[in-house]
């Protein structure tokens, strides 16, 4: 009847296969309360309880008293898995125990109220273990899986047959004795160390993966996991352990190959330098692979150029270069080379057949009294391998691209096992890895040094001989990861004793900024020779950058100028003022000679060839013994230490340095404030002013009269004569009269001559005309037009510089026409 008043869930009895004959069983029904609903005869039979006694009384009072409390357990269990099945013990009408085979099951039935269908039945009797005993007894001793009982001294008193795959013989032979007699070659203190745990905590260990070399297999590493559990007596009293021992060698070494490759990943070719490539190479070798490793390469490829095609050489020898080496002894003392110094070996020997032919070579047990394949090491230093202790070798070429680079040799020491197949095929992976990151550094190295010296060439090799500031200049190229960058400096000589000082910066790296600071560096040159004032020099360099960026435009030249920096700087030893414009240029910092650091109230202009608002000059008067210190931006982001003081914090400090001279100072600021490896090019440019000594120079105004023409020509040669320049009297008085007479005839406003004794003698003539005179080449019967073309003639150098009354014509002669080369601070200081 309560069949048909319920259903069963689908995961219930009904979908399950029958853990017991259902034909046999009672099956009862109990309310959510865990009051009996129905008790069938065959409960009865089963108990001896009759339905009066049982119906509407609760289930748990059937039960023995342990069961019962289990009861709320059980019924939770039941909801969450949807059924249970167990042993329970009952009582009898005449209080014998009954253990009983159940089976639960929750159900609804159609007005959705639940209830608990049980079913019960005998428990079989204890006979059913001892027949399946033997066949628990087969399972043990015919298993693959090594197994073992050792008792709470961890001495073994059973073994199955299994075990004996990994040595130590027969279980007989075992009987007694610990892990440690039977496997000399494990470590036998750790293993009975985690065994010692589990026997007194009772915590099962699984999966303990252990290597070693076993008895059966001695001259090889082999690896194991092991599971041990603890055994108990009926009172919980530790009789022993059980453990199990499989061999999972195969994936040990697959596992500890496959982290090799990726250590060799992760590490080898972090950095774009050769040497240090090959010696990551040689570091994730050891200890992992090999006891000793040596990577040896083309001296050209150290040097980042080709490797020469064809024969490795006609003689019987060939130079190799060390490019790294590691071991597992301190100080490798398997070679007496150094990294980078040069080892010559043999023709016929294995790293030069592998280097020359491109395949890999082996051996598992290397001659110990065999010839030496190195011809030639330092010091004349010889030793067989046998001295080395190397027994085993293996040659692997270095190779990417089609090109071979070198060879990387690996030996083995330590203990007795060969290099195998696997062994060369993992070492071949790898080295090909490391072999493309190699290329690459090559490969880079090469551009990098051509950017290098195509940098080198374009920057200023000696400052220009001038009076008004002594130099010093620093420049430090960025690491090889930061690439060569396009920062460049310059010292530009100017008329009247003046002198430019230049700073610039070009966006991004490699050679082709080199090759815009080129451009930029000559343009500034060509510019500064017009003697544009600072802001008028920028605005016509900005419009260079725009047309370079336009002619370029697509191609990677063009885009490298966009977005330069500058900063130009005129300064005028007789004023004693600097005169400055940057576009968007770090402004620069002025030393004042009693040490005192400021940095330049100067307006920061756009960028070049981005546009914007015009640039702006900014004049200040700089005491004699003042240092101006000009540099690109690397400077204030390359510090060598974690600083929390901003860049322009750090070089005033630095520059703040007291009683160094100006060499000094340079190498002081660069080294405070620039790594050995700075992510971004610096450039530094120190210039320590001067003064003209008023008896250097004189002036005159003049009217515009043409009687005053004599009256210049002899106050002229009187000045020269009181320096001592009598011999430039003649070409001077010429300069001075046709120069006067020109301002005179074809200027207005006022007129002044002025001479300056410098590097050379110069001599200015000033107006409040803007136009420009030009050479003329007269013909013969023409009357005029001789001025300016024999003022070129005895003069070195002459032009024509604006200001803002009007023009200035200058020209330089030597000071001596014997020797217009000669120095002049002997003269100098006659004067």
């Amino acid at each position: 009847m309560a069949a048909d008043r319920t259903r069963v869930p689908a995961d219930g009895l009904t979908g399950r296969q029958a853990l017991f004959d259902v034909a046999d069983a009672a099956v009862l029904l109990i309310d959510a309360h865990g009051r009996v609903e129905s008790w069938p005869t065959a409960a009865e039979c089963l108990l001896g309880h009759p339905a009066r006694d049982t119906v509407g009384r609760p289930a748990a009072a059937l039960l023995a008293p342990d069961d019962a409390a289990r009861l709320p357990g059980l019924a939770a269990e039941c909801r969450l898995r949807g059924g249970w099945y167990g042993l329970l013990s009952a009582r009898r009408t005449e209080g014998r125990p009954a253990d009983l085979l159940v089976q639960v099951a929750p159900v609804t039935d159609h007005a959705g109220r639940a209830h608990w269908l049980v079913l019960a039945a005998d428990a079989p009797s204890s006979r059913s273990w001892e027949t399946s005993r033997p066949v628990l007894e087969r399972i043990v001793t015919t298993s693959p899986v090594g197994m073992a009982i050792v008792d709470t001294d961890l001495r073994y008193v059973w073994s199955n047959p299994a075990l004996e795959q990994f040595g130590g013989g027969p279980a007989q032979q075992r009987l007694g004795r610990r892990l440690g007699e039977i496997q000399p070659g494990l470590d036998a203190a750790a293993l009975e160390a985690q065994m010692r745990h589990v026997l007194h905590t009772g915590v099962p260990l699984t999966g303990y993966e252990h290597a070693g070399r076993v008895a059966n297999d001695p001259y090889h590493e082999r690896a194991q996991t092991m599971t041990v559990v603890r055994l108990d007596d009926p009172e919980g009293r530790p009789l022993g352990l059980c453990y199990t021992v499989i061999d999972v060698t195969e994936h040990y070494r697959s596992r500890r190959q496959m982290a090799l490759l990726d250590r060799a990943g992760e590490y080898i070719g972090r950095t774009l330098d050769v040497l240090q490539t090959a010696q990551d190479l040689a570091d994730v070798a050891v200890p992992e692979l090999a006891d000793f490793v040596a990577v040896d390469l083309l001296d050209s490829v150290v040097r980042g150029e080709e490797p020469v095609p064809g024969p490795l050489s006609d003689a019987d020898t060939v130079p190799l270069r060390r490019g790294g080496q590691q071991s597992l002894r301190d100080g490798v003392p398997e070679s007496v080379i150094e990294i980078g110094g040069l080892a010559s070996y043999h023709a016929w020997s294995p790293p030069i057949r592998c280097l020359a032919g491109g395949g890999s070579w082996r051996a598992e047990r290397l001659d110990p009294l065999g010839p030496e394949w190195a011809a030639e090491l330092p010091g004349g230093h010889h030793a067989h391998f046998e001295e080395l202790g190397l027994h085993t070798a293996m040659v692997v070429p270095i190779r990417a691209r089609g090109t071979t680079m070198g060879v990387a040799t690996f030996f083995r020491s330590e203990g007795d096992e060969p290099f195998t197949e696997d062994d060369l095929r993992l070492a071949e992976e790898f080295v090909a890895r490391a072999a493309v990151c190699m290329d690459n550094a090559r490969r880079y190295t090469r551009e990098r040094e051509a950017a290098l010296a195509l940098q080198r060439s374009l920057l200023p090799q000696s400052s220009p001989a001038q009076d008004a500031v002594r130099v010093s200049s620093a420049y430090r190229p960025a690491n090889e990861l930061g690439d060569v960058g396009g920062d460049w400096f310059d010292v530009i000589a100017l008329s009247g004793a003046r002198v430019a000082l230049v700073v610039g910066d070009v966006t991004g790296h490699g050679i082709d900024a080199v090759a815009t600071m080129g451009r930029l560096r000559t343009a500034v040159q060509t510019l500064a020779a017009l003697d544009l004032r600072p802001e008028e020099l920028l605005a016509h360099l900005d419009d260079v950058v725009d047309r370079v960026v336009r002619e370029g435009k697509g191609s990677r030249p063009g885009a490298g100028a966009l977005g330069s920096s500058c900063l130009y700087a005129v300064y005028d030893p007789i004023g004693r003022t600097c005169t400055m414009a940057s576009a968007g240029h770090p402004v620069p910092a002025v030393v004042a000679p009693d040490r005192t650091v400021t940095f330049a109230d100067l307006p920061v202009g756009p960028r070049l060839g981005v546009g914007g608002l015009p640039f702006e000059s900014a004049e200040l008067s700089v005491a004699e013994g003042s240092v101006l210190a000009l540099y690109t931006d690397g400077l204030l982001s390359g510090s060598t230490t974690a600083d929390a003081r901003t860049g322009k914090e750090q070089l005033h400090h630095a520059l703040a340095a007291p009683d160094l001279a100006l060499d000094a100072l340079c190498s002081h600021v660069i080294d405070e404030l620039v790594s050995t490896r700075p992510q971004d090019d610096v450039a530094l440019l120190l210039a320590e002013t001067r003064a003209l000594d008023a008896d250097r120079y004189a002036s005159w105004d003049l009217p515009a009269d043409p009687a005053v023409v004599a009256e210049a020509r002899a106050t002229a040669a009187a000045q020269l004569a009181r320096w001592d320049l009598a011999e430039l009297a003649f070409t001077t008085e010429l300069v001075v009269s046709e120069l006067v007479t020109n301002a005179i005839r074809y200027a207005t406003g006022p007129i002044r001559l002025r001479l300056i004794l410098g590097q050379n003698l110069i001599c200015e003539v000033s107006d409040g005309s803007s136009t420009s005179p030009y050479l003329r080449h007269p013909r013969t019967t023409d009357e005029g037009g001789r001025g300016l073309f024999l003022i070129s003639q005895f003069a070195d150098h002459w032009g024509t510089r604006y200001t803002t009354e009007g023009k200035v014509i200058w020209t330089e002669q030597p000071l001596s026409r014997q020797d217009s080369g000669a120095p002049v601070r002997a003269v100098a200081e006659r004067a």
